[in-house]
């Protein structure tokens, strides 16, 4: 099978490139070699790779920078998404997308999301997430879109390797603790998203486009759990120990200003994804202890 990446220098696109590898011929592309806002680029590179499967990893990700750069997010975000899918559908291939919690606005919530419930972002990037979420969706071609959250990993930018680097030189560190998500390992998303190919591979029922498009949809994808950005950045500190301890004191939304809004609770129900696939992601704690046990 001829597999096109986008975003491989990303948290997730750097973990599907290693399992991608393995179930086909994989073109792996990064901003450099794909530029996501041309849309000419994109129909381009899908037309000359001719791949059986698009796996789109490449995002537009600098929550706050999104709301003074709208546009480019919303070129990467919102109209990149439905162009590959376009070329997915003509090429008679399939189209994996990774979308966010941030398509949620989390206010007045008690319970988990589920994939049927109301969309409502409260930011330029969920807004334009949900904008590549529903083209994708309009276009008609086999697809899965998967939703996830809270994304850490040992390389890239992200929440675990901040606590970590400030944990070196603070003595007091200062975090959220009202905002409530499930964070999400990066190797996680990648290992659930090959073994869902796999067994789609392996339905002997139809062609590969025809069994996704038996299950086709939107399909929340996160570790299990919940937390606040606070009780994350507890169990990072309890388990990297770095030395000296820094002293973490949690503070609300309102203390710490930011350009952009973020939900104030964010759980994703896995419950249609294991239902679907048989699959479930490990709990949040249980993979952060994997990550920071892993060489890379």
């Amino acid at each position: 099978m001829r597999i096109l990446l986008t975003g491989k220098n990303g948290q997730v696109g750097g973990e599907l490139q290693h399992i991608l590898s393995e179930l086909g011929e994989t073109t792996a592309t990064s901003r450099s070699e794909l530029d996501l806002s041309d849309p000419d680029q994109i129909r381009n590179t899908v037309r000359h790779f001719r791949p059986e499967l698009i796996v789109n990893a490449g995002a537009y990700t600098a929550v706050d920078k999104a709301e003074s750069e709208p546009e480019i997010a919303r070129a990467v975000n919102g109209i990149a998404p439905g162009i590959l899918a376009e070329e997915a559908r003509t090429a008679g291939a399939v189209l994996i997308h990774y979308s966010t919690d941030y398509v949620y606005s989390g206010e007045a919530r008690a319970k988990p999301y589920l994939e049927t419930d109301s969309t409502d972002p409260v930011s330029v990037y969920g807004k334009t997430k949900l904008e590549g979420d529903l083209a994708v969706e309009e276009s008609g071609v086999p697809h899965l879109i998967f939703r996830t959250s809270w994304i850490y990993g040992r390389e890239g930018k992200n929440f675990l390797r901040t606590i970590l680097r400030l944990a070196g030189g603070k003595e007091e560190l200062r975090v959220v603790d009202d905002q409530i998500g499930t964070p999400t390992w990066c190797r996680s998303i990648a290992e659930s998203t090959g073994q869902i190919v796999v067994q789609l591979l392996k339905r002997g029922d139809g062609s590969f486009p025809e069994t996704v498009a038996e299950v086709s949809g939107v399909y929340h994808m996160t570790c299990g759990g919940r937390t606040s950005w606070h009780g994350f950045a507890r169990s990072i500190l309890g388990l990297a120990d770095p030395k000296p301890q820094p002293q973490l004191v949690g503070i609300p939304t309102k203390d710490y200003p930011a350009p952009a809004d973020r939900p104030a609770y964010s759980v994703l129900s896995n419950a249609k994804l294991k239902a679907t696939f048989g699959i479930a992601l490990p709990d949040w704690e249980e993979a952060l202890r994997y990550c920071l046990r892993s060489d890379v």
